[in-house]
């Protein structure tokens, strides 16, 4: 049998459709499920939930924001159950930010805990919309085994920026899983790293490497053609983002 994905929506929610087709082509069978239904659903039928890009609430307060509160308020106890179960959440650019904001991750002291990271404002201001060099530390988690150690994703975000207090930043060293790097994988200022983000931060996994929250967009680099290189370089036969969905797939294979 096929591992079930939950992908859940919200209103400004627009990354969806491509992020269940991406775990459909890793092995998967996806459903877009909106918030309000989520509430009446069994969350246990499934193995993945993916929190999808795009700008819930329309970034009201904060990006990302009112749908961690309604997570965090609304369904606490199902998404305990859920990752109590050694089952997997992948939280992609606003996923991420609901993620952080719902103190799901980083997850030192236990999920819904206070709120210890964020995601701000970039540092340029404005929207970024580029492709982006990530360094991958592929051991710390679940979807990122065996991917090799440099890949390049798109990011398009305007609240991107990692943030944190140094009480944190000891400690998330071994949560972070990407960090934004130059060609050569060096750490590296702007525009190698979009927004600010200390440490170069560009996503984290909680301790169990079960919960990933990442800021670039793998559902937009599935295929080759996707890449704005694809006439001038020899790529692999498939996107450095699909690598990420068939890990979460094959975990429960």
């Amino acid at each position: 049998m096929k591992p079930k994905v939950l992908v859940l929506r919200a209103a400004g929610t627009n990354c969806d459709v491509e992020t269940a087709y991406a775990f459909e082509l890793a092995g998967a069978e996806a459903e877009r499920v909106y918030i309000d239904e989520l509430i009446k659903k069994d969350i246990l039928k499934y193995q993945i939930i993916a929190l999808p890009g795009g700008f819930t609430y329309g970034d009201d307060i904060a990006a990302g924001k009112i749908l961690a509160n309604e997570i965090k308020y609304k369904l606490q106890d199902k998404f305990l159950k859920f990752i109590e179960q050694d089952r997997l959440i992948i939280g992609i650019c606003n996923g991420f930010q609901v993620l952080v904001k719902a103190g799901i991750l980083p997850g030192f002291d236990g999920y819904f805990e206070k709120q210890s990271v964020s995601l701000i404002t970039n540092d340029s201001e404005r929207f970024e919309d580029r492709w982006v060099y990530l360094k991958v530390h592929s051991d710390r988690s679940v979807f990122t085994r065996g991917i090799k150690s440099l890949i390049t994703l798109p990011v398009a975000h305007a609240e991107g920026k990692f943030v944190t207090h140094n009480g944190i930043l000891d400690r998330i060293k071994e949560n972070i899983v990407f960090q934004y790097v130059d060609a050569e994988a060096r750490l590296a200022g702007y525009p190698f790293n979009p927004n600010g983000s200390v440490m170069n931060i560009a996503g984290i996994t909680d301790p169990t490497g079960r919960i990933l929250g990442l800021m670039p967009h793998p559902e937009r680099f599935i295929s080759p053609l996707q890449h704005p290189a694809h006439t001038r370089e020899e790529l692999s036969d498939i996107g450095d983002g699909l690598l990420i969905f068939k890990n979460g797939v094959e975990y429960f294979k």
